[in-house]
């Protein structure tokens, strides 16, 4: 069987095919069985699939990098077909931003009205109101901005999920060594409140009613869900993302939920604190310096939070011990 004659390293991985025919590559090698067809008028080189290495098996992560990979490739591909004026709307975008949301399967497109929605095999083409949504370059794409793709999902979304969303829109990222970078936040609880009252849109309740829920500081759902269901059963508020110092003044570590009043701490431990060995060792020298420090760690897990109150009535019990007077309820 004869191998296909390379492409031109000009082209990539990815490519349209008008792009291919500028550079020589005739009908039949775009027809050739080392190249699939994404979307009409596109062309994608059939990679192999290497075994996953052992570092990459125990990264917890290492599997939705490579999903968010993948999903941006597509999105640069159709970007190589897309029409003047239409942008990445929706789920596609928040994903691509990196937001905790499936995307789907087909590829949300936007277009502004007048103009009739895209149709194109593989994609879910909408039309939108110019005064609903504002669009921003990202990597080098047209993107609906992280505010208003939020919003446009109002009408798909329970207010629980616009919740988790919207937290790690406003999220103040850190960098490796801890510190705060503000200039790399998606977007404001201001720009989320003013996409909702950009105009009607349906789900528009649903908006302002998860703006009345949305905080800066917690990094992952599994922390939005927690601080969710401790606000619904009367736990008082917690302060978010706290920097721990000891005596003199030096960082012990950097906690998701911190009750200052009653030197509680509350840790949300995600699958990864288990796997990584790591990030293992760091946490026993964490909790050790805490408890140095005068504090009482509370660690819960994904099967404390979710589809359970276990979390919240630890740490309920946890604050009564330090002198907390409420009653944990839930309605």
């Amino acid at each position: 069987m004869t191998r296909p004659r390379p492409l031109p390293k000009s082209l990539g991985d990815a490519f349209s095919t008008q792009s291919a025919r500028a550079e020589g590559v005739t009908a039949r090698r775009l027809r050739a069985k080392d190249l699939t067809s994404p979307f009409r008028g596109t062309r994608r080189v059939v990679k192999r699939t290497d075994a996953a290495s052992e570092e990459d098996k125990q990264d917890t992560f290492a599997e939705e990098r490579a999903r968010r990979k993948s999903h941006l490739e597509t999105m640069r591909l159709f970007a190589t077909v897309m029409e003047d004026g239409t942008f990445f709307a929706g789920r596609t975008a928040l994903y691509a931003y990196g937001a905790p949301i499936d995307p789907g399967e087909l590829l949300q497109i936007g277009c502004f009205a007048p103009r009739r929605a895209p149709k194109r095999r593989g994609i879910e083409g909408r039309q939108i109101a110019a005064h609903l949504a504002g669009v921003r370059t990202f990597k080098g794409m047209p993107l609906a901005s992280p505010a208003s793709a939020w919003a446009m999902l109002a009408s798909t979304l329970e207010v629980r999920e616009l919740i988790i969303i919207g937290d790690a829109l406003v999220q103040i990222p850190r960098d490796e060594r801890g510190r705060q970078q503000p200039e790399r936040v998606l977007a404001t609880i201001a720009q989320l409140r003013a996409a909702a009252d950009a105009g009607p849109r349906p789900g528009r309740p649903k908006l302002l009613a998860a703006l009345e829920h949305i905080r800066v500081g917690s990094s992952s759902p599994l922390e939005t869900e927690y601080r969710i269901d401790a606000a619904s059963a009367g736990l008082p508020d917690a302060h978010l993302d706290v920097q721990i110092n000891d005596e003199r003044g030096r960082r012990i570590g950097i906690s998701e939920f911190v009750y200052p009043d009653h030197r509680v701490i509350v840790e949300v431990e995600g699958d990864h604190h288990r796997t990584s060995r790591a990030q293992w060792r760091r946490d026993i020298a964490k909790y050790e310096a805490y408890k140095a420090a005068g504090w009482d760690v509370v660690r819960v897990t994904s099967s404390h939070i979710r589809g359970s109150y276990e979390a919240v009535l630890i740490v309920g019990a946890a604050l009564r011990r330090h002198g907390w007077e409420g009653q944990v309820r839930f309605t």
